[in-house]
């Protein structure tokens, strides 16, 4: 089993920017880890305050994650923190160690964690 973290940003706070952004980044996670959606047992997703017109869970059932648990919260507000950003912890039944697993920071999230964006 492993955990595969992924984050992105949105420029605004609306439902098809919301779904665009989250499907971008699932689908993303998804290739980079040779994935099949069958894999996928659950996702953790959270949400910054700025962020409130859909729930990115939406967009994972829209491209066929219909069998993990999808969870939505909202992520902890720190004064000065990324805005507009959408975040996910996708854990993934495959038989790789969580060293092999490939991590997804995009749009403006990619500044979390330059260290693991291309």
């Amino acid at each position: 089993m492993i955990c595969v973290r992924g984050a992105t940003t949105t420029e605004k706070n609306d439902v098809n920017e919301i779904l665009k952004a989250t499907k971008e980044m699932l689908e993303c996670i998804i290739a980079k880890n040779e994935l099949e959606l069958s894999d996928i047992v659950q996702i953790q997703f959270t949400m910054t305050k700025d962020l409130d017109a859909a729930y990115p869970a939406v967009a994972a059932r829209e491209i066929g994650i219909t069998q993990a648990a999808l969870m939505c919260m909202q992520e902890l507000y720190i004064t000065g923190s990324l805005k507009k950003c959408i975040r996910c912890a996708v854990l993934c039944d495959v038989d790789k160690k969580q060293k092999q697993a490939i991590h997804v920071y995009l749009q403006g999230a990619k500044a979390l964690r330059p260290d693991l964006s291309e």
